[in-house]
């Protein structure tokens, strides 16, 4: 999962990703592409995915190290299991970031990763929390993160609308994640996208060569 640099560095496994999550009326989108890369000079896997089921409607994408996302996600999940298990219901999502929150910040000197956390609850409905590197909590309405997301702040302050319907969102998301990987060279593969609603989860991947095109390529 290593390699050694010529400057003597050791370089481990990136997501080098796009992630994306957005709420509309009802529910709320969370996705990402599935392109793993080492250092950003390689690409080690393209079938990665990144978004990671924490609870029953809770979901997360994360960016960075992927050893270091990975361990604090297996944490979060067994916090959130246990959380539920004690309150006899289910976590809300708003206490699922908190945990990647409180994780990320007591290890904010070792980490090198952040996180999109959404999900569905019967308190407050649709949610997105980022968790940056280093322990920062923010809701948001939609966010996007990873080195792919550079290439789309225009697009999503241009086509993102509340309230928008489940089709719209999708539509929103996949354009977006279209955008990213065609430009993006750490981001690529295929779209996996995860909408969550009270009604439950649904999942919906897009092969590479079913995602929308906006230029010749």
């Amino acid at each position: 999962m290593e390699k050694h640099c010529t400057n003597s560095q050791v370089k481990g496994v990136s997501t080098g990703t796009t992630i994306l999550a957005a709420t509309f009326n009802g529910g709320v989108v969370i996705c990402s592409d599935s392109r793993a890369s080492i250092g950003g000079e390689y690409v080690s896997s393209k079938t990665i995915n990144k978004v990671i089921q924490v609870h029953d409607r809770i979901f997360c994408c994360m960016a960075g190290s992927l050893a270091d996302a990975q361990a604090v996600i297996k944490a979060a999940k067994y916090n959130l299991s246990f959380h539920s298990v004690q309150m006899e219901n289910p976590p809300l999502v708003i206490a699922a970031a908190s945990v990647l929150k409180e994780l990320c910040y007591h290890n904010k000197d070792e980490l090198q990763a952040g996180f999109i956390t959404a999900g569905w609850d019967k308190k407050k409905g649709p949610q997105v929390y980022v968790v940056s590197l280093g322990g920062m909590l923010v809701p948001q309405l939609v966010t996007i993160g990873g080195s792919g997301s550079t290439y789309i702040y225009g697009y999503v302050d241009a086509k993102y609308k509340p309230n928008m319907s489940r089709e719209e969102c999708l539509q929103f998301a996949t354009n977006a994640l279209a955008l990213a990987m065609g430009r993006d060279n750490v981001s690529g593969g295929v779209a996996h996208l995860v909408v969550v609603t009270e009604t439950g989860v649904e999942h919906v991947v897009v092969p590479g060569n079913k995602l929308p095109k906006f230029h010749d390529e």
